[in-house]
């Protein structure tokens, strides 16, 4: 009986779906995260009688026709890049992004990655690293004994050297941005790659062509809504029930003609 393999596509899916939602709960503290959505679409359909098939001689059609599906399938987990909510943290090297910038991360094999999580530390050598030890791009070097760091909204880095009075500028912080951010692949530790589906990135300057401004001492906080997730979790709960419930369905009718013979 076709209802029981059908049935178990809508559990796998459902199930699929609780994995996506799980995990976006799971993060709901992480810095930076976006939330991701499961995306569905029909499998193929058996056609028994095709709509506008001749039905006579004098050239009538069938108005509607018989289709039966076999299913549903997980399609994409796409990434929901909605703008997290930015919280004070009274320390000098968290940058919040508010706008469509990622910083840029170099990782240890040469390839650079992109975030939204700007928690930065200061490594042994003085440069700008993230919680892992990865290089902040461009390259930064704070000196030990610098003092008044500041970050401005469109990146640049200044701080107070020893024997002068005014700010010294270290540098200057870019942020990329992507024609489609939602196929950034996830490499986790916070970070995305690029892929032939984001397009190549856009490097700017901070507050230039809407890559958005950096905000010091702060962090951007997860986008998961938990309100939103718990009923989708029960709406993803209801749904696999249902299909268990065809599966069972199925079986006692199969039961009853095993019975009749």
């Amino acid at each position: 009986m076709k209802a029981l393999y059908i049935a178990s596509t809508g559990m796998a899916a459902q199930e699929r779906n609780v994995e996506v939602i799980s995990n976006n709960i799971a993060n709901m503290r992480t810095t930076g995260f976006k939330r991701q959505r499961a995306e569905f679409q029909d499998l193929l359909y058996q056609a028994y009688r095709r709509a506008g098939s001749q039905t006579s001689d004098q050239g009538t059609l069938v108005p509607a026709g018989i289709e039966v599906g076999s299913g549903v399938r997980t399609v994409a987990t796409p990434r929901i890049m909605s703008q997290g909510s930015v919280a004070a943290t009274e320390k000098d090297m968290d940058i919040a992004v508010r706008g469509e910038g990622f910083f840029m991360i170099q990782l240890p094999d040469g390839r650079t990655a992109y975030t939204r999580d700007g928690s930065f530390e200061r490594d042994d050598t003085g440069q700008l690293v993230n919680v892992n030890g990865y290089q902040v791009q461009p390259g930064i070097t704070i000196p030990d004994n610098a003092t008044d760091l500041s970050i401005s909204a469109d990146g640049i880095v200044e701080a107070t050297l020893p024997g002068q009075t005014a700010a010294t500028q270290l540098g200057q912080l870019q942020l990329a941005r992507f024609v489609n951010k939602a196929g950034l692949e996830s490499a986790g530790d916070n970070l995305f790659l690029e892929t032939a589906a984001s397009g190549a990135p856009q490097i700017g300057t901070p507050n230039v062509d809407g890559t958005g401004n950096l905000m010091q001492g702060y962090l951007e906080a997860s986008n998961v809504n938990s309100v939103t997730e718990i009923a989708d979790l029960i709406a993803a709960q209801r749904a696999y029930e249902m299909n268990a419930r065809v599966i069972s369905g199925a079986d006692e009718m199969m039961q009853s003609t095993t019975q009749m013979r």
